[in-house]
């Protein structure tokens, strides 16, 4: 598979290491030479100085036949940039974008750019996985669909412990996926009760996500 990578910073050096190590070809794309030198020094003659999101400057790198362009600069704008030049102008299959600012995700998403990757939202994914049980964790989004997979504590204080599955007031078009009870996973049916300690995995559009957590942890809702 061809990759191009732009930007030779640390998150494109060391994807483009890990590329090359699992026999990939690769092109890294950076605009300071003396970063492309050390590139250079380091990973061999996988680099390139220039701008990635000149039309021009993709053209040399091969863009017409890349499978792959990963634009990982420090600077959204010009990710966004790269990607659409990469997919218009030369019909790269995928583009993955490195965001920045999470802000910044809809904009991508809006202009064509489906496959972004935060750090900010996989350390906030990370984060919110310790935090106290009574809270709706994001652990999947289908963008395509807008539909998300979610993870829910039940712990002793929820409204739902005792609870059948059929006796559920879920949001529309929302299902209860999976319940991982002591380890061991139960796909549930209608007349499936929640426990204390189980962990329930479900499917709901975003814009129900509010109310899928009042259903999980408001005192009186069922």
């Amino acid at each position: 598979m061809y990759v191009i990578v732009a930007g030779g910073g640390k998150v494109g050096f060391y994807l483009t290491r890990e590329l090359l190590e699992q026999g990939h070809e690769v092109l890294v794309i950076e605009r300071d030479a003396k970063r492309a030198e050390y590139i250079q020094n380091d990973l061999g003659n996988v680099v390139m100085v220039g701008m990635g999101d000149e039309a021009s400057t993709l053209e040399e790198a091969g863009a017409a036949r890349a499978e792959v362009i990963c634009a990982v600069t420090g600077d959204d704008e010009d990710n966004l940039v790269i990607c659409q030049v990469a997919r218009k102008r030369f019909n790269v299959p995928r583009a993955i974008a490195r965001i920045n600012n999470p802000k910044n995700e809809e904009i991508f998403r809006l202009l064509g750019i489906d496959e972004t990757v935060s750090s900010t939202d996989l350390i906030l994914s990370v984060l919110e996985q310790e935090i106290p049980s009574q809270t709706l964790v994001p652990l999947l989004r289908l963008r395509h669909a807008d539909v998300e997979m979610v993870d829910a504590h039940i712990d002793g204080v929820s409204p739902l412990v005792g609870v059948a599955i059929r006796d559920l007031r879920l949001p529309r078009d929302s299902t209860i996926a999976l319940i991982i009870r002591s380890g061991e996973a139960i796909f549930p049916q209608p007349l499936t009760t929640l426990q204390v300690g189980d962990e329930v995995l479900a499917l709901t559009h975003t814009r129900h996500e509010d109310e899928l957590r009042r259903l999980f942890f408001s005192p009186g809702r069922v």
